[in-house]
């Protein structure tokens, strides 16, 4: 007898549903995804400073191309011929960014509206970006690798978490670097992540954050090492209601973090 073994899947249809109707509002900075317009300034700085900090030691010039120079050799922000893959890039408020900054960028999301509208976007603003509607087991399909995969805000929204991390993994080129951010599984989590963000202050649409879906820091250091990563760093972003910003916080990752990984 042959046994069947069911293929995973990472796309939840339900999620995919209810983000795509928010698709013609994500670039209101005082619509429903206003939460990610406070958090993506502080979100972008950490990311391109990982970025460039990592790539100084291993975006090294060949001997014989003049045009190669090291990111050593450059400003901070240099960014070019670094390939850089937006995991559930929406509408592209990270892809769009980091485009202008000068990488290769390509953003993928299993919604058709949001990927439209992210290509609406950055056609009007001249912004050169790959969007496609494609999800990680896609890609790991077809072979592709990237310097750099992002996977923010996104694995709180998907199917078989190990398996996404797994999957996300494959999609990372050797000495290359990935950066997840999400929720953390805590009492405060739950209090800050999803009853004061989207019934008190009412800055998410209720229902956008599913609490049994956050994932705690250990768990996703842990599926990383499995899947053969090290993880390098986590910090917290955290909230100031006086300033109405985000700050990265070392100390405090008991509600939105960020981890970084690189290959073991």
């Amino acid at each position: 007898m042959v046994q069947r073994v069911q293929k995973r899947k990472t796309v939840n249809a339900e999620e995919i549903s209810r983000f795509s109707a928010l698709a013609g509002q994500w670039w209101n900075p005082s619509g429903p995804m206003a939460p990610l317009h406070k958090l993506n300034p502080v979100r972008l700085d950490y990311i391109k400073t990982k970025i460039s900090a990592h790539f100084k030691d291993h975006k090294k010039p060949k001997s014989d191309d003049r045009h190669s120079a090291s990111l050593r050799e450059r400003s901070p922000a240099a960014s070019e011929h670094i390939s850089i893959l937006d995991i559930g890039c929406a509408a592209g408020l990270v892809s769009e960014n980091l485009a202008v900054w000068g990488a290769q960028v390509t953003g993928i999301d299993a919604s058709e509206e949001l990927i439209a509208a992210a290509q609406h976007h950055a056609k009007e603003n001249k912004v050169s970006v790959t969007y496609r509607a494609s999800d990680v087991d896609a890609l790991v399909a077809a072979k592709e690798t990237y310097d750099v995969v992002l996977a923010l805000e996104i694995i709180e929204h998907v199917d078989e978490q190990a398996h996404f991390v797994k999957q996300a993994a494959k999609l990372l080129k050797k000495n290359g670097l990935m950066i997840f951010s999400t929720l953390n599984r805590s009492p405060k989590g739950f209090l800050l992540g999803i009853v004061a963000s989207e019934y008190i202050l009412r800055w998410l649409p209720r229902g956008t954050h599913d609490w049994r879906q956050f994932v705690k820091p250990s768990e996703l250091s842990g599926w990383l090492s499995v899947a053969g990563m090290n993880t390098d760093d986590i910090v917290g972003l955290c909230y100031n209601p006086l300033s109405g910003t985000f700050s990265i916080n070392a100390s405090d990752v008991d509600v939105n973090y960020i981890i970084t990984s690189t290959r073991s």
